[in-house]
């Protein structure tokens, strides 16, 4: 089955282009009126009902000329867009704005296409490093999101690049939360401050007022729990803060969405993805950051924290989306190209005494036919009787033929010959 999309200024011109390309047999799986103006149609077609191409020239001396393949109809990128944001979940409305932004957009590549598309529609807004003077961030959460690996990666980023550092952590109720992180900064050299009130936190901010980069661990919060929020929004209200949403990939659309909502009530505008490398399907995020109106900013792709986060940007996030396809059909052309230099490389090295009987083929043989003449060794051993003097002329080519055998036999049953694997 084949697709391809059309677009024309009124339904019966985009019908006479649906014949014209795939014949009369392709059939209609949806219709759409553009905001623009006109209408677009996407039809399918089996392989073997694809119309021939028309035989140029006339026939020569009773044989036409052998039609030429027909050409295979390009799928729209559109078609491709929308077949990924199907693949991982996003929601239809969402989706088809997408597809709308993507189809608009004149390139070949579907990857480009759909980070123009997220770029027009998200905002990517990356967290600093600590070269500039920022704000104190503070991960917040549900339980289990990965923030204390997320402040140890921010911090490990920040360190590798001569800033300085303060890691203040809240995390006091989860059992092994302050050690969790404690064991990470004593790598990096820093100084963990634990509080577990607003007002020791307002007093750690006064002691990192000139670092760089201040990072604030929050225990994990329930989005749907009163007292948990109202505990958390007096918590960031110790300080000129900003909360950045930590969240990891492959929850529920709707259930994410609601998350996002209940934290982006304490102040939360950007979000932090991780667990991407435990995740296929990221329509999830998509529907956060468009319902919520979050920003993305960075993700995880490791539990690592050498490894660090990545920046997410529409491009990143796109190939995320669509993963390059130029992958299998190379791989399917390099087959025969090795078994072609494997071909010649057997034949310049047959017949050499280094090459290794174990993986060459023409040996095979040989040990077979050394070992053919063994069920007629008992026949070919005795000597044969002399022929009579009438059988002489006869008899002078089979003597040379017998001693041609036995000497082959011998040879075949000589200890050389049996020890070949």
């Amino acid at each position: 089955m084949r697709l391809k999309s059309f677009h024309a200024k009124t339904m019966s011109d985009a019908m006479r282009m649906v014949r014209q390309s795939l014949g009369d047999d392709a059939i209609i799986v949806a219709t759409r009126e553009e905001e623009g103006g006109g209408v677009r149609v996407t039809a399918a077609v089996e392989e073997d009902d694809l119309p021939a191409a028309p035989v140029s020239g006339g026939v020569r001396g009773g044989r036409a000329k052998a039609p030429p393949k027909p050409v295979e109809p390009e799928i729209d990128v559109g078609e491709v867009v929308a077949d990924a944001l199907q693949r991982h979940g996003v929601p239809a409305t969402l989706a088809e704005q997408l597809i709308d932004a993507a189809s608009g957009l004149d390139t070949e590549d579907p990857r480009l296409a759909l980070g123009s598309a997220l770029d027009s529609y998200f905002t990517f807004n990356p967290l600093p490093d600590g070269r500039s003077p920022v704000k104190p961030l503070a991960l917040v959460g549900p339980p289990g999101s990965g923030k204390t690996l997320v402040a140890a990666k921010l911090a490990a980023r920040a360190v590798f690049k001569k800033r300085s550092v303060g890691v203040i952590t809240t995390d006091t109720v989860r059992a092994g939360g302050v050690d969790q992180l404690a064991a990470f900064t004593r790598l990096m050299k820093l100084k963990l401050a634990t509080v577990e009130d607003p007002d020791a936190l307002a007093g750690a901010f006064e002691v990192h007022r000139k670092t760089d980069l201040v990072l604030v661990d929050t225990a994990g919060r329930n989005p749907f729990d009163a007292v948990d929020m109202q505990d958390l929004r007096a918590l960031l209200g110790a300080g000129e803060v900003e909360p950045v949403l930590v969240l990891p990939a492959g929850l529920d659309a709707l259930e994410a969405a609601d998350m996002a909502l209940a934290f982006k009530a304490v102040g939360v505008r950007r979000m932090l993805v991780t667990r991407l490398d435990m995740a296929r399907r990221l329509g999830s995020l998509l529907a956060i950051a468009a319902r919520a109106r979050l920003s993305f900013c960075d993700a995880s792709v490791s539990s690592k924290v050498a490894e660090g986060l990545t920046a997410l940007n529409p491009l990143a996030l796109a190939r995320m989306m669509i993963p390059a396809e130029e992958k299998a059909p190379a791989a399917k052309e390099s087959a025969p190209r090795r078994t072609a230099r494997t071909a010649d490389w057997e034949e310049e090295d047959d017949g050499q005494p280094d090459h290794e009987p174990d993986h060459t083929p023409v040996r095979k043989p040989t040990f077979g036919r050394a070992y053919e003449p063994e069920d007629d060794e008992p026949e070919i051993e005795p000597a044969p009787p002399p022929p009579p003097p009438r059988r002489a002329a006869a008899a002078k080519p089979t003597k040379p033929a017998t001693a041609k055998s036995a000497t082959k036999a011998k040879a075949s049953s000589s200890p050389s010959s049996r020890t070949l694997p």
